[in-house]
């Protein structure tokens, strides 16, 4: 290690692409491709465990799955009130 850079790491396999910022352009890129519906699922679990996406999308990924599973919980739980509301007046 270099006296000049005292906390520079010396481990190569460190993998700089995957802990680096994204850039506008792969945001864009990113954001075009999950306004595909079928494509948006399978992108987002691919990148949410793969060990070689970046650490930004990974995390984007996750969350993404997180509220999507919240939002369908809720639509079930609402359909489901509704429709014993409904099947209830008859």
């Amino acid at each position: 290690m270099d006296n000049n850079r005292p906390y520079e790491s010396t481990n190569n396999d460190f993998n700089h692409s995957t802990s680096s910022p994204m850039t506008l352009g792969d945001w864009v890129v990113t954001l075009l491709l999950l306004m595909i519906p079928v494509v948006r699922l399978v992108l987002l679990i691919v990148w949410a465990f793969s060990s070689e996406t970046n650490e930004n999308k990974k995390n984007f990924a996750k969350a993404s799955l997180i509220l999507m599973g919240i939002i369908i919980l809720i639509t079930i739980v609402f359909v489901a009130c509704t429709s014993a509301l409904i099947l209830n007046s008859f």
